[in-house]
């Protein structure tokens, strides 16, 4: 049995995988969503910082003591995800980071894209960064509902945004696949890019938005299953 740890994007807590860990469970998978500290039900346990993330997904892979993980990263997560990948030594089988970016040692989420309206944000938002309203939602493969959902998802701590990643070494060193969303743009890019250039990491396409726990958590499902029984 493989055991899954994911972990989604900004603003999401474990609720987030609730379809694609069924269809994980069902396949006959161990499935552990986790809520990093300062959202959903873990707000205000502490103020996190980028390498509390990091830690949040190094102690449950502790915690659950597994030989054969898939760490999973969504968005946001890929960062914190990507840094535990490293760290876990031989209990890593497989990472995934889904339409998310990728870790580079001394930069932080916010690095490498156009980010001043962000950080004005988590500035006049008492150091967190507020969800998106619903209209930017809009195409991305999601229901009126679904988007409801999301945008009174926890306001994301701005630290685990500015901080830097801190990487032993390269994450093109472990195993991988990388899913891109296509509604978000058709290829992988900056640090996601470069990742695929490693023999080690492939990727799989998948025609939906950014959310794909929400808007196909079946297929998300199927690609989760297959990047580790898929010779």
């Amino acid at each position: 049995m493989t055991d899954f740890v994911m972990v989604a994007g900004a603003w999401l807590g474990a609720w987030a995988w609730d379809e694609v860990a069924a269809d994980l469970r069902a396949a006959g998978h161990g499935v552990h969503p986790l809520t990093l500290s300062g959202l959903a039900e873990k707000q205000g346990v502490r103020e996190p910082g980028q390498q509390t993330h990091v830690q949040d997904v190094v102690d449950e892979v502790e915690r659950l003591d597994p030989r054969d993980v898939v760490l999973v990263g969504h968005s946001y997560s890929g960062v914190p995800v990507g840094q535990a990948a490293v760290r876990i030594g031989d209990r890593l089988r497989h990472v995934v980071l889904v339409d998310a970016n990728a870790p580079v040692d001394g930069e932080s989420f916010l690095s490498g894209w156009p980010s001043d309206e962000v950080r004005a944000a988590i500035a006049a938002n008492g150091g967190c960064w507020p969800p998106l309203t619903a209209e930017e939602y809009a195409g991305q493969g999601l229901t009126d509902e679904q988007i409801a959902r999301i945008v009174e998802a926890t306001p994301h701590p701005g630290a685990t945004l500015t901080e830097p990643a801190v990487m032993p070494r390269p994450l093109n060193e472990v195993p991988g696949t990388y899913v891109k969303c296509l509604l978000d743009g058709a290829e992988p890019w900056g640090a996601a890019a470069e990742l695929l250039k490693s023999e080690r990491w492939r990727l799989v396409n998948l025609d939906t938005g950014h959310w794909p726990m929400f808007s196909e958590p079946h297929a998300l499902a199927r690609i989760l299953h297959e990047s580790v029984t898929a010779p």
